[in-house]
């Protein structure tokens, strides 16, 4: 079994076709085909079933899948940690909360792609509930996340900040001059909140039940920028991290509530899995979110 062979196997995975996976990696057919038979005589199992002029990997073929990545992640890894040059280099996966993306980490990347240009950046949005799967199969090497504090056996922290949570509103609604806001007051106000499965909205909700309060739930979205849009329109007050409002607060679009109710304790935290070998790359980003203002 050589990595040759594993990396012609997930072509034609991907692809559905021994013809497709030949053009694009610069083989002839006849080498494509005997790649795989030779696999298969060593593996003692078929690992595509052919269905007229399309390939789809048995069952057997699926579970092979899953090492492939690993092991063809593993040599990215020694190449990109084991040279003798002292820069990082070599591709870095870095799966990514959409929130962090408005402002922050493109300053980020900005800085790390000039300090490290022979390092390959690929940027996947995660949720809480995907993650940890995503760093197990190798899919990500690293996450950058905004959750609660999360303690996993097998995850490794790398980085964490303490962030925030807000209310906000149009200038002009009812609560946006008022001094103090608790749960009461949220009582039959429209609350624009997070996707069902999101930390943010079962942490308010938890802290609502637990005044007797009942949510007057308006909308409810993944997305940041709906909810900062359906406030600033006076649609109701959007439960968002306080750093996806900044600049709609400069600009005197949005209203941040004088929060006295609940905390609601959120962090921005780094992980990588806990047998995941820190490479350069993933040491330099994880310091330089760190270090970040």
């Amino acid at each position: 079994m050589t990595l040759t062979q594993l990396r012609t196997f997930l072509e034609i995975a991907e692809s559905g076709s021994f013809t497709s996976a030949a053009d694009k990696m610069g083989y002839a057919q006849s080498t494509v085909t005997m790649q795989i038979r030779s696999l298969e005589e060593e593996l003692g199992t078929p690992l595509f079933d052919r269905l007229g002029k399309t390939v789809v990997p048995t069952d057997q073929g699926i579970r092979l899948m899953a090492y492939a990545e690993k092991m063809l992640q593993m040599e990215r890894e020694i190449k990109s940690d084991i040279t003798s040059s002292e820069k990082p280099s070599g591709l870095l996966k870095i799966g990514v909360s959409e929130t962090l993306c408005y402002k922050r980490f493109p300053e980020m990347l900005l800085w790390y792609r000039n300090s490290f240009p022979e390092v390959e950046i690929q940027l996947t949005f995660v949720t809480h509930d995907t993650f940890p799967g995503m760093l197990r199969s190798g899919a990500v090497d690293m996450v950058y996340t905004l959750n609660p504090l999360i303690e996993r056996d097998d995850l490794k922290l790398l980085s964490k900040k303490e962030e925030s949570l807000g209310f906000y509103v149009s200038p002009d609604h009812k609560l946006a001059k008022k001094r103090r806001v608790t749960e009461s007051d949220l009582n039959d106000i429209p609350l624009l909140l997070t996707s069902h499965g999101c930390n943010f909205r079962k942490m308010l909700i938890e802290a609502l039940n637990e005044e007797g309060i009942i949510p007057n739930i308006a909308i409810e979205t993944s997305s940041k920028e709906i909810l900062k849009q359906f406030a600033i329109n006076g649609a109701g007050a959007a439960f968002i991290p306080d750093m996806s409002a900044q600049d709609e607060v400069i600009e005197g679009k949005l209203t941040r509530l004088n929060w006295k109710g609940a905390k609601f304790p959120i962090y921005s935290q780094v992980f990588v899995h806990k047998d995941k070998h820190i490479t350069g790359a993933i040491r330099e980003m994880a310091d330089l979110i760190t270090g970040y203002r």
